[in-house]
């Protein structure tokens, strides 16, 4: 879906917390807006004081430097405000991302120029219950995950659609993902790339063990229900951010969020598998550690 951008008034730059270049840069960004008319804003995407101003509705744009993990956790805090993201890569992939760290210059021209396009993309909602008490609630850009924990043993997690029982896995995990999220740990996994457009659920089992070990693509309006039957010890994921324990019988309920992720985009909508072909070509991360 392509809408027009509000008002460009007041812009929050956001850089890594722990990129002191990011940090910098988002700096000199500030001031180039600044010089073009624009109110600018910068620090830390951890910054409490900003992040509070974008709660409030203070900004008509977010730019982030840094890299995937950065685009969502400014998603997280963007996207149940409508709040647009425009992406800067000083990371490693960049699967979200297709401005460069040395052409943010440029793309804040072509913004402030009105040459963009925004992209919406779907995102999901987990919600944790034990028994009858919810426990936690979240908003997905890429995935949710039930692994196993310390013991090396495959869980069973029983999946039912739309409260129809579908299957039990046995595996070392099960990834609930977005199309977004299908080029993350659902891929490596295995799983399909689906281009960023659908609005799909994805359901994936990793290292399953006499179960299906196919990937199943679910409609939009899917209500998917996953229960650990597993007495060992599982954690709950969601796009990789602290784990949380699970106990046997916990039930997480995934379904499609009514908020989307809105990413600013200069490139044709064609850029996805383009990008994508040359990212996995040239693996950015191979030799590297962090």
């Amino acid at each position: 879906m392509n809408t027009a951008l509000p008002v460009l008034a007041n812009v929050a730059v956001l850089a890594h917390p722990g990129l002191p270049e990011a940090v910098e840069q988002a700096r000199r960004v500030a001031v180039f807006l600044e010089g073009c008319g624009r109110q600018a804003s910068a620090g830390s995407l951890d910054d409490p004081v900003l992040r509070q101003r974008i709660a409030a509705g203070d900004f008509n744009l977010v730019v982030t430097l840094g890299g995937d993990g950065t685009v969502l956790r400014a998603g997280h805090l963007c996207a149940p405000l409508g709040l647009p993201i425009l992406p800067v890569n000083f990371g490693h992939f960049g699967f979200l991302i297709e401005v460069h760290r040395d052409d943010w210059q440029s793309a804040l021209e072509s913004l402030l120029a009105g040459n963009y396009w925004l992209e919406e993309r779907l995102m999901l909602q987990a919600r944790h219950h034990r028994g009858s008490q919810p426990l936690g609630e979240w908003e997905v850009v890429n995935d949710v995950v039930i692994g196993r924990g310390r013991q090396v043993r495959p869980l069973h997690v029983a999946a039912s659609l739309d409260e129809q029982p579908l299957t039990t896995y046995v595996a070392d995990a099960l990834i609930a993902a977005t199309p977004t999220g299908s080029t993350a740990y659902a891929l490596a996994a295995g799983g399909p790339i689906l281009p960023p457009e659908l609005r799909n659920i994805l359901l994936v089992p990793v290292a399953p063990h006499l179960s299906i070990d196919r990937a199943i693509v679910l409609s939009e309006g899917a209500v998917l229900s996953l229960t650990l039957l597993s007495s060992q010890p599982a954690v709950l994921s969601v796009d990789g951010q602290p784990s949380v324990d699970l106990e046997e019988h916990d039930c997480i309920e995934v379904t499609v969020s009514k908020n989307a992720l809105r990413l600013v985009r200069f490139q044709e909508a064609g850029y996805f598998y383009r990008n994508l072909i040359s990212l996995m070509d040239q693996n950015p991360s191979v030799g590297e550690a962090k």
